[in-house]
């Protein structure tokens, strides 16, 4: 019963930021943020002011290609890679592994100028290519949690595979990635969250080019120098909420799943 309480208390304070941003996206400039938390009136043209103001389906375009690809380039390098610091036996590769671990450690801002002027040489900058391409060399955190999932298969099952004839790839495809579900769905989602929501990089490297504009650039547009109107901007948070809600919603199983294996072993 006490675990119950406590959970319907945590619900609640999670739920709360929530409906209050709910409530807000329905009231008038003027009753936004004001002590009455309740809409005097309900003004549901906020949300097609938000239509109104801004490209939101460019925005919401560009922010599912981002992180779509990001995801799906992740996978394609960090899988394989995970696989041979799970599984396989090799001189440095226990180096390797505390490298990965350090990149981790390593804040982005330290590379942006080497980065960017890389980029810029290029031609990419204004665009989100600078954001996805590098995901084909894997991602340090992802490398790391598909690594310490993989552990938890037993090695008889590769070792059974091998017997049989299979390569590494064949093994890798046909046995580890059915058994190691759980673990991509999280690292999937981890990075499909987090380009999701990314700021810092649309920012840096799309800010001049507004029709590469993600949903996080999108809201900025909405504050101005000396106002912000509130109510529009919890029209256009919500709305920006609903698709990453229901991926989580019809995927949470597979990533509690991942999680929860996670890290078993060391």
């Amino acid at each position: 019963m006490a675990r119950h309480a406590i959970a319907i208390a945590l619900s609640v304070m999670f739920l709360c930021p929530i409906v209050f941003l709910a409530l807000t996206s329905f009231m008038s400039s003027d009753q936004s943020l004001t002590a009455n938390l309740w809409p005097t009136a309900w003004h549901p043209g906020n949300y097609a002011e938000v239509f109104a103001r801004t490209p939101l389906p460019r925005y919401l375009l560009n922010t599912a290609l981002y992180a779509t690809f990001a995801t799906l380039f992740m996978l394609l390098a960090s899988v394989p890679a995970a696989y041979a610091l799970a599984k396989l036996r090799w001189r440095g590769r226990t180096t390797i592994f505390v490298a990965i671990v350090c990149m981790m450690m390593l804040p982005p801002q330290v590379t942006t100028v080497p980065l960017y002027l890389m980029w810029a040489d290029y031609g990419l900058t204004g665009s989100l290519w600078p954001l996805v391409l590098p995901m084909l060399l894997g991602d340090a955190f992802s490398i790391f949690l598909l690594r310490q999932f993989l552990l938890t298969i037993p090695d008889e099952y590769l070792d059974a595979a091998r017997v049989d004839g299979c390569g590494e790839w064949r093994t890798l495809l046909r046995v580890v990635l059915p058994m190691a579900k759980p673990g991509i769905a999280a690292a999937a989602m981890f990075q499909f969250f987090y380009a999701w929501n990314d700021y810092y990089g649309p920012l840096l490297y799309t800010s001049e080019n507004e029709s590469a504009w993600t949903l996080s650039l999108g809201l900025a547009s909405f504050r101005t120098l000396h106002a912000v109107q509130w109510n529009i901007v919890s029209a256009a948070t919500l709305l920006t909420m609903v698709p990453i809600v229901v991926v989580f919603f019809f995927a949470q199983k597979a990533f509690v799943q991942g999680v929860t294996l996670t890290g078993v072993k060391g």
